[in-house]
């Protein structure tokens, strides 16, 4: 007799799967467990194939989401673009008769000048000269300069007054050693208009009664000029005459100058008016 077999009543019989049914539940199992790990964004499913399917990512659908790509902006300071100066037809005609490898003798620089000016009206002469160091200052009195006279005016405690409300009515100011410490707080006005008083302009004085003789000598008056070097460079700019002048008189405002800073101070000088072309002095 054979082994007999007991079940329970009411026990549903138990399903038989296949060994590749098996495998397929134990990768469908696997598939949930990787979708659960990624959080939703990506999940696997299975496609069937002949060896029992391949696994496929498919990507589910949501939101797009767009990122602006960030343009660099523009810096501020724009590159300066050096412009070139073009210069007239009148100015071109006139540079051709200056030899710019030449240094001029005063008397012959003065007439090539003249002759090179192409203004209509009468034209202001010009020194520009480029020394060694910065900080060189020098109060001439040209012998034949006709420019408008000079108010000198002696500081005092009006004077005060009205520097604290910005008028400046003088063209010289001059100051005796108890004015100076009331001026101090000025200096930022008056010593980039040259009106600071000093020794070397000679605008510190002693007494008034110096002051008065000083003017009368005419010191301060409309033939002086102060020659000085830029703040930031060591260039003198300064006017000598006009173009209607004589030559003679225009070399003696010129001599008078070049004397003042001294030729073993200058490295270059050049002459030139309102509108002309320069021309280059020989200093030696």
């Amino acid at each position: 007799m054979g082994k007999t077999k007991t079940a329970l009543i009411g026990e549903a019989p138990a399903e038989q799967k296949s060994g590749k049914e098996a495998y397929e539940d134990r990768m469908k199992k696997k598939d949930a467990a990787a979708a659960k790990a990624d959080a939703g964004t990506k999940a696997k499913v299975r496609a069937p194939g002949q060896g029992g399917g391949q696994r496929v990512v498919a990507i589910e659908e949501g939101p797009i989401v767009t990122e602006e790509a960030t343009v660099p902006e523009a810096s501020e300071e724009k590159k300066r673009v050096k412009k070139i100066k073009v210069r007239g037809r009148k100015y071109q005609e006139n540079y051709k008769k200056i030899d710019k490898s030449k240094n001029y003798p005063l008397s012959e620089a003065i007439k090539l000048v003249k002759d090179s000016s192409y203004s209509k009206f009468d034209g202001t002469l010009e020194l520009h000269i480029l020394v060694r160091k910065i900080g060189l200052s020098e109060n001439v009195v040209l012998p034949h300069f006709a420019a408008k006279e000079k108010k000198v005016e002696i500081a005092d405690d009006k004077t005060i007054e009205k520097l604290k409300t910005g008028k400046i009515d003088f063209d010289v100011l001059l100051a005796t050693a108890d004015m100076m410490p009331k001026l101090v707080p000025f200096a930022k006005v008056l010593g980039p208009k040259g009106l600071m008083p000093n020794p070397k302009t000679g605008t510190l004085i002693k007494n008034v009664k110096e002051a008065d003789l000083s003017a009368q000598a005419g010191k301060f008056s409309g033939n002086s000029t102060m020659i000085k070097t830029q703040k930031d460079a060591p260039v003198i700019h300064t006017v000598i005459g006009k173009v209607s002048q004589k030559d003679e008189e225009i070399a003696a405002n010129t001599k008078v100058i070049l004397d003042a800073i001294g030729t073993k101070q200058i490295l270059k000088a050049y002459m030139k008016s309102t509108m002309s072309p320069s021309v280059k002095l020989s200093v030696v």
